[in-house]
């Protein structure tokens, strides 16, 4: 059975992966798309099928529509997320799930009466490295883990963002919200939790404007830098990094310290996984590269979310999982602004 699906919002996003991912799943069409430029959605809709919709309510509440990708601004989440679900579709949602952990809540809070599918697109999960060092790292080969540095960054949303200009909305604090640990941190702390198994439990940080203006040469009004220190509940202590202005090579490594030795994760452009036991012996895992703003590669979360609704499993990546990863970066942001360090509680 087909499934027919919906899309709100056609930016980057939807254009690189949502629409050309649905459009090869074989369970799935396209029927509906949405965007406020009516010009972006009818773009996608050439290339990829579907009629374009008045309004994102048009397709919430569309009778033959399964499932929708929610692929608005963040400042939309809460309440379009919520809106589907509650009119019986199963959604996946971009990340970060809200801009608020209150707004996350009341998209649970909606997923449980409809008793829908809520996925969040947390894709590095998906990734194929980062699901072998789990493994890895249950199996024990590192022993305990010890320490931790993550960082992704890259030359920033004007080079992305589907306007491509210093007025893109992730500079914008009303729709942003959290700025570069929105966009790029939340991913980071959620692979903390996936690789790990384990809970962040304390997070100080700091947050900054380094470099980036806005249309009138001003420096933005969101964070385009943050460095972290976490604790995990097990003892663990790391470093995250998130920035938008690393004008180079897109960084989007993890390093892992354990009792045994090191595992790096994409943390050199020839190897995907590289393990140095502490005797000095080294295996290196080729699994296949993640995917980039420069060089997108199918991700897996169409294909994931689609199955959860087939089989009726829970999603790879929950909406408890997305309020978690949320709760963290509250915490990072509040720690940037009061310079004080942040306990959470699990």
């Amino acid at each position: 059975m087909t499934l027919k699906v919906g899309i709100i919002g056609c930016g980057s996003i939807a254009t690189h992966r949502h629409a050309p991912e649905y459009s090869s799943n074989p369970y799935t069409q396209i029927h509906l798309v949405y965007d406020p430029n009516p010009e972006r959605a009818q773009k996608l809709a050439a290339q990829y099928g579907g009629q374009v919709a008045g309004s994102w309510e048009e397709v919430v509440h569309h009778p033959e529509l399964a499932a929708i990708s929610d692929c608005s601004t963040n400042e939309m989440h809460h309440i379009i997320t919520t809106q589907a679900l509650l009119a019986g579709k199963h959604v996946l949602c971009e990340k970060p799930m809200a801009t608020t952990s209150e707004g996350a809540e009341t998209i649970l809070a909606a997923a449980r009466a409809s008793g829908k599918i809520l996925m969040v697109d947390h894709n590095q999960r998906l990734v194929p490295a980062h699901q072998k060092a789990r493994q890895l790292i249950a199996a024990g080969e590192l022993g305990k883990i010890l320490s931790f540095k993550t960082s992704f960054g890259h030359k920033g949303p004007e080079y992305w963002s589907a306007n491509r200009t210093k007025g893109t909305w992730f500079f914008k604090k009303a729709r942003s919200a959290l700025g570069v640990a929105g966009d790029l941190g939340i991913h980071k702390v959620d692979l903390l939790r996936y690789l790990l198994q384990d809970e962040i439990v304390q997070v100080s940080a700091f947050a900054d404007v380094l470099d980036k203006k806005d249309e009138q040469g001003q420096p933005i009004e969101v964070c385009d830098h943050m460095v972290c220190l976490l604790k995990t509940q097990s003892g663990a202590v790391g470093t995250a990094s998130f920035s938008w202005s690393y004008y180079g090579d897109e960084d989007n490594s993890t390093i892992l310290y354990g009792e045994r030795g090191i595992m790096k994760i994409f943390a050199d452009p020839q190897k995907d996984i590289e393990v140095v036991t502490a005797g000095g012996e080294r295996a290196v895992y080729q699994i296949g590269a993640m995917q980039t703003n420069d060089a997108q590669t199918k991700s897996g979360v169409i294909d994931t979310f689609v199955e959860a609704i087939r089989t009726g499993t829970a999603p790879a990546v929950t909406g408890e999982d997305g309020l978690y990863a949320l709760r963290i970066i509250e915490a990072a942001m509040e720690s940037a602004a009061t310079g004080r360090s942040v306990e959470l509680f699990v």
